[in-house]
């Protein structure tokens, strides 16, 4: 096969790298990919990530047998789309089922109607009915708008529903925002390969989504992860499926969205059973990177599958160690930082046993040097024993890697789950 990936990040690196291993790959390319991803694939630079009519032009011109969609914006704007009314095969739901990432309005009223187990909630147009109902939903509250929202203080979360609901510079006609229950509990990924009817669980992950140690600071795109989880068995993954993914997905169905692709559930785990904090529509970051490390089934056949609606049948099976990635970013981040700085150390880092680099915000100069391109920089990943010998791998090839200003967290899969 030829397999195209588009995005540009460590998740898309770690799907590159394990497609990479598939006897039935031939060739591969990164629409855009990274200064990682070109040892790999063939960069392709020059389209953008939501670029239908260009992606998809791209797939008929080079013979691309299956194009994978990394990122959510190419999806809500429906890249897939463009592709399936071109009869290209494509691993990533239709504009339609990714509302389920795209507005948590609609994945809201998805659940309801499919029974899935989930926070409370209730959405607003009007700021002064949402202001007035705060005292429902908290403290300690929870507005999902564009963005999301936790708080504990009363006038910060009015302001939250006033900065999304009201008119003026952020406010915009026609917003809606979401108040519901805060949930108590760890957190934990569940990832399912799907073709709209079989729904294939993958192992579970957990990330640490704050900048600082200890879960301190403002949140991130995420710095670090790890898999399997200590709370998290065979049982509960089981559970998860037949009473969240399956029904989620019957239930687009229903309404007309047949979901081929990956749907992720961001799980709060309650004394009262998982309940579904969020959804998305693709491969989580950083989750991803320790997921696919423990991968042994082949990628490849099971995205072919998804895409062509013949998943049932299909197992995955998992490497018994574990995983952990240690994300290094730029000074700064998630605030502004600097790009360009020189990347030193990546081969003696590589070079350690069971370690990945997955390249994030990377780029090659024109003298072959890598360079930093984004505000996560990296994702150091390691195989350990367990979670102990993977975070010690880890972490010891994550100190060999050297930029300007690097920072990350010295805590991840540390101490309890």
């Amino acid at each position: 096969m030829r397999i195209a990936v588009v995005g540009g990040g460590g998740r898309e690196h770690a799907l590159l790298a394990t497609l990479a291993q598939s006897a039935d790959v031939e060739r591969l390319f990164a629409l855009p990919g990274n200064a990682g991803t070109a040892a790999l694939a063939e960069n392709v630079p020059g389209l953008a990530a939501t670029d239908t009519a260009g992606l998809a032009g791209f797939a008929e011109e080079h013979r691309i047998d299956l194009t994978i969609i990394g990122p959510e914006q190419p999806l809500v704007a429906g890249v897939a789309d463009e592709f399936l009314d071109r009869g290209l095969p494509v691993f990533g739901p239709t504009a339609a089922a990714a509302r389920i990432e795209g507005s948590k309005a609609f994945a809201k009223e998805v659940m309801a109607a499919a029974g899935v187990p989930t926070a409370r909630s209730e959405s607003f147009t009007d700021p002064v009915a949402a202001v007035a109902a705060l005292d429902d939903f908290g403290p300690p509250w929870v507005a999902a708008g564009k963005g999301v929202t936790v708080t504990a203080n009363h006038a910060a979360a009015r302001a939250a529903v006033e900065a999304a609901l009201v008119g003026g510079v952020h406010g915009e006609a026609g917003a809606t925002i979401l108040l519901e229950e805060h949930l108590e509990g760890p957190e934990a990924s569940v990832f399912a390969v799907t073709d709209g009817r079989t729904v294939l669980p993958l192992a579970p992950a957990r990330d640490h989504k704050r900048v600082g140690d200890g879960d301190t600071g403002p949140n991130t795109g995420g710095m670090g992860a790890f898999s399997p989880l200590p709370d998290v068995d065979d049982d509960l993954v089981e559970q998860v499926r037949r009473t969240v993914l399956e029904p989620t997905v019957a239930e687009l169905a229903r309404r007309g969205a047949r979901y081929q692709g990956l749907l992720y559930a961001g799980l709060v785990l309650t004394a009262d059973g998982p309940r579904v904090l969020e959804f998305n529509c693709r491969f989580g970051d950083p989750e991803t990177q320790v997921i696919l490390p423990r991968m042994t089934s082949d990628l490849a056949d099971l995205a072919w599958a998804a895409a062509e609606g013949t998943l049932s049948g299909c197992k995955v099976s998992w490497d018994p160690r574990a995983c952990v990635t240690v994300v290094l970013a730029a000074g700064g981040y998630p605030g502004s930082y600097r790009t360009g700085l020189e990347v030193e150390g990546l081969q003696a880092a590589a070079a350690r046993p069971g370690v990945h680099l997955f390249h994030a915000g990377t780029a090659l100069d024109p003298g072959g040097r890598v360079r930093t391109a984004g505000g996560r920089v990296l994702a150091v990943t390691a195989l350990g024993d367990d979670l102990a010998d993977a975070r010690e791998q880890a972490y010891q090839a994550a100190g060999l890697v050297r930029f300007g200003g690097v920072h990350y967290r010295r805590d991840i899969a540390a101490g309890p789950p």
